[in-house]
């Protein structure tokens, strides 16, 4: 049994189960959360919970008891940048980077998204270089160079497809929707419990420095998919939009998951 300590920033939909997951095979497991409120929940469910808020002035909380101590950093802070608040992820990103040197962990996990990739790219798997083209890829890609390029650390870069399972399932959100675009897109999604297992692979094959898309091999058109899941559950499926057979759609898979870490999806999507 290993005894390391896992800091994971970001105790949410997924660091919560992934906490689970890692005490249950030995780990000691500590993270932050955005409120004393929830840390103390957290603290009642067994977890040991720090209150951790970082903006664009800095970081507020307990940012020292979650990294002092700790082996590795997994860090699934999302840039919240759908809200359109106008955060500024790099800088909060910064700071973070900074408190991390400050202490003394060296092994990070990274959780990025496949948004780095433009779907200009077309077919891309991890040799592809990012040309993201949102506001949000544009900013995930800078703090995984930021991570990346820090002579200090060790990072590996997990960038996750859309996420589904534990209650999350997109058909839900649109449901009866007409005239939707992008019908004939491929999905790019990942299971939960896949998320999970990859990450778990991840620390027990020591596999730093490495950069990793972790999207289910499974890609149907986004049409078939919705309208599938919507009758499955019982919901009045969406319509897509007339498509126009010369747009390029990015298809995110990964070798990398195979080749280092000799990893297969378990959970369909």
């Amino acid at each position: 049994m290993t005894n390391k300590t896992i800091a994971i920033a970001g105790l949410g939909w997924l660091g919560q189960p992934l906490g689970y997951r890692l005490a249950s095979l030995g780990y000691t497991v500590k993270g932050s959360v955005t409120t004393v409120e929830k840390a103390t929940l957290l603290q009642q469910n067994g977890f040991d919970a720090f209150p951790v808020e970082i903006s664009e002035n800095g970081i507020a909380g307990e940012i020292q008891a979650l990294l002092n101590n700790s082996d590795l950093l997994i860090i699934m802070i999302p840039p919240g940048l759908r809200k359109n608040t106008g955060a500024d992820y790099v800088l909060k990103m910064a700071h973070l980077l900074s408190a991390i040197n400050e202490a003394a962990v060296r092994k990070i996990i990274l959780v990025s998204s496949t948004s780095v990739y433009a779907d200009s790219q077309g077919n891309v798997t991890e040799i592809d270089d990012p040309r993201p083209e949102t506001i949000a890829g544009k900013q995930l890609r800078q703090v995984e160079e930021l991570f990346i390029n820090s002579e200090e650390l060790q990072t590996t870069v997990v960038r996750f497809g859309g996420l589904i399972g534990g209650g999350r399932q997109p058909a839900k959100y649109l449901a009866g929707r007409k005239d939707l675009a992008d019908g004939n897109a491929p999905v790019n999604l990942i299971h939960r419990e896949d998320c999970i297992n990859i990450l778990v692979e991840i620390l027990k094959q020591d596999a730093f420095g490495k950069v990793f898309n972790a999207v289910n091999p499974n890609h149907p058109k986004k049409a078939d998919y919705y309208i599938q899941k919507s009758n499955e559950l019982g919901l009045e499926p969406p319509t897509f939009a007339e498509a126009d057979s010369n747009e390029i759609f990015k298809q995110v898979d990964s070798e990398n998951l195979k080749a280092i870490l000799d990893y297969s999806f378990k959970t369909s999507i």
